[in-house]
């Protein structure tokens, strides 16, 4: 699908929450980092719902069933329930059971998410590829996965057997920092037999569409800390999204984002849900974008701050506006770095 290129965040006069029916909420460096909330999360989400908001918790980690991921978020103080949440797990075996006949063998490499997904389907997992599987689906295994299951992957790569990755995220962030995830196993399997696999997770198709088939959303707002999956993925699809800065994506990265990478918005955490957003306008004068009493423009390609704004979140706005607007792909992650300084960024 065709979207305009996006040159500034999106103004809202409505709070996010009123604006959209269904929020698709990623959940790995947006409602928790290493198993715990991150700051504002509980609060954020549960005064969403209550106000009539639906949410869906839609992640590429296809490590854990969707009952251990609800009754996860209960425990933390967000009540979930099941068919609240959407995994990429679900997303390839519906991919697989499109291919194949009901009760095909499908060699299992990654965690139980990955196999009750396939069982309802009415895929049946086996361990080996020598148990003759007419499929192999590779899932994100956790960090104790065994060396072994990426040899029995290669085995059955190189044997011919159709190879499906539930998603091709190359890092998950963790309680630690930023830990290899399912994209850098697929990587040692694809260098190991030369082959690649058909993909499910965001930002692809696949994805999107188990999400909306699953939850009948309307208007839905994708929530994510990744350009590279869920802003990407809200474009492809065609919805719109709100950026958290609380995982992956820094700042320096979302001023130098490509047009499919760009958010509709932009916010430090979850809070961003229920509040409105505010206009980032063209300053005729400077002919750059002004937010909150900043401005912001570029020139000889470096982005230039101006102003004494209160709120350093509207600088970044007016600097994403400066580094989108600029021609070509905008400005790199160096040309921003003094105008983020005095943000404190």
């Amino acid at each position: 699908m065709n979207q305009p290129v996006r040159t500034r965040p999106e103004p809202s006069r409505q709070s996010l929450n009123e604006a959209y029916d269904t929020a698709l909420l990623d959940l790995d460096g947006v409602v928790y980092a290493g198993g715990e909330a991150i700051d504002h999360a509980v609060e954020s989400l549960v005064t969403a719902r209550d106000a009539g908001m639906r949410l869906a918790y839609v992640t590429n980690n296809a490590l854990r069933t969707p009952e251990a991921v609800a009754e996860h978020l209960t425990r933390l103080g967000m009540p979930a329930a099941p068919d609240d949440v959407i995994t990429s797990a679900q997303a390839v075996a519906r991919l697989i059971s499109e291919q194949l006949p009901n009760g095909a063998r499908v060699l299992v490499i990654g965690g139980e998410g990955l196999r009750v997904a396939l069982r309802e389907r009415g895929l049946t997992p086996v361990d080996s590829a020598d148990d003759d599987p007419a499929a192999m689906a590779q899932g994100y295994g956790g960090p104790d996965m065994p060396w072994a299951r990426l040899v029995e992957a290669g085995y059955a790569v190189a044997r011919g057997v159709p190879w499906f990755a539930s998603n091709l995220d190359l890092t998950i962030p963790s309680g630690r920092g930023i830990a290899p995830g399912n994209g850098a196993a697929v990587e040692v399997v694809r260098i190991v037999t030369g082959k690649t696999p058909q993909a499910a997770g965001k930002p692809l198709p696949p994805m999107h569409r188990e999400t909306i088939l699953r939850t009948g959303a309307e208007r839905p707002l994708v929530v994510g800390d990744r350009l590279d999956t869920d802003i990407e993925g809200a474009y492809a699809g065609g919805v719109d999204s709100l950026l958290v800065l609380t995982g992956v994506t820094t700042p320096a990265q979302l001023l130098a984002a490509e047009p499919g990478h760009r958010p509709a918005y932009v916010d430090r955490d979850l809070r961003g849900l229920l509040t409105p957003q505010p206009e980032v306008a063209h300053d005729e004068a400077s002919g750059g974008f002004r937010c909150g009493g900043w401005t912001a423009r570029v020139a000889q390609r470096e982005l230039v701050l101006e102003g004494e704004g209160k709120e350093p979140l509207d600088g970044l706005r007016a600097l994403c506006a400066a580094a989108w607007s600029e021609a070509g792909d905008g400005v790199s992650e160096a040309d921003a770095g003094k105008a983020l300084a005095r943000l404190g960024w």
